[in-house]
């Protein structure tokens, strides 16, 4: 399972963790203009905008599961399993197969609204990578510096949501997410007040019991109810280093730990790698589960003209400064 979320100082910031029980060649990836992204059902783009991100490569080909493009769109794919529903080919639409909807939509994209116009579009296939990479159910969050989507794939068609929280996790469906958000309408971060009752004498004994109740356990809704609450909350200096660090620590709220979700199979799942992505200069920062020092790349050091991908192994191995 997986978080996303959109943040805004003063400049604007899209990333995501990734929790998954294993982790494939994770790389992080600048795709040039002039790469030919050839779509199975959609023809070829030769040139278009460039875009950063974490991909798996395969074949020369970039498998995003988050990505910026050069014009400030922010993308992230996460898992909707049971929930995720593609079609037949349609005649009238633009076919996409999910594994070429974030290139899709970055490569061609200025603005939320010239998203939107392509989305009206959209029909999303039943159409895998290849025999060893099948399709995976999945919904995406779309962001720039000014608004949010939700878009959903479902067995009744394709759904397009405004998200005006931000924050984007797993099942169920984004509208029953928000619903959800009314159980909590009463948390704050400001000290408790007593509602209980007027003629009982009670006091708050800890800092922080205004937003008693905020879930913690690491199900889904649950993340998506603490990630809301701390992203709507969060207050942050306009530096990049200001920044960048409350995304990760908006991110980390929800972080998963090795041991703590354990899946039928006898693996855990956990928080892979975090992400944050400065989509006005595009630079992507991360850190992985096991390094949580900040790693940047920045995609306008590289030759946005070219035609082959440019690649970084993620760092995985902690890395540690000593004082002494």
């Amino acid at each position: 399972m997986c978080t996303a979320i959109a943040y805004k100082t003063k400049d604007s910031y899209f990333g995501r963790s990734l929790d998954f029980e294993f982790s494939y060649k994770d790389t992080v990836t600048v795709t040039p203009r002039n790469y030919p992204f050839r779509f199975r059902r959609a023809g070829e783009l030769q040139s278009h905008y460039a875009m950063i991100g974490m991909a798996y490569v395969v074949d020369g080909y970039p498998l995003y599961y988050d990505a910026v493009n050069e014009k400030g769109i922010g993308m992230a794919g996460l898992n909707f399993p049971k929930n995720a529903h593609y079609n037949s080919h349609e005649g009238q639409k633009d076919n996409i197969a999910p594994f070429e909807f974030i290139p899709w939509v970055l490569s061609q994209c200025e603005n939320m609204k010239e998203v939107r116009a392509l989305l009206e579009r959209l029909n999303l296939v039943d159409v895998s990578f290849s025999e060893e990479l099948p399709v995976s159910p999945l919904h995406w969050m779309i962001s720039d510096g000014t608004e949010s989507l939700v878009v959903e794939s479902v067995a009744d068609g394709l759904k397009v949501y405004d998200n005006p929280v931000g924050v984007m996790t797993n099942n169920p469906t984004f509208d029953v997410q928000m619903q959800y958000l009314c159980n909590f309408m009463n948390l704050s971060p400001h000290p408790a007040q007593n509602r209980f009752c007027r003629e009982l004498h009670l006091e708050a004994y800890s800092r922080g019991m205004g937003a008693m109740g905020l879930p913690g356990d690491l199900s889904s809704a649950s993340r998506f109810v603490k990630a809301a609450f701390t992203r709507m909350n969060a207050v942050s200096g306009d530096s990049e280093s200001e920044s960048i660090s409350q995304f990760f620590h908006i991110l980390g709220s929800v972080a998963q730990q090795r041991g703590c979700v354990c899946l039928e199979s006898g693996e855990y799942e956990y928080t892979i790698y975090s992400s944050c992505c400065n989509m006005d200069k595009g630079i992507y920062y991360y850190t992985s589960y096991e390094n949580s020092q900040i790693t940047a790349v920045d995609m306008h050091r590289e030759n946005l003209d070219g035609c082959r991908p440019v690649i970084y192994p993620m760092i995985t191995g902690q890395q540690i400064r000593r004082q002494n």
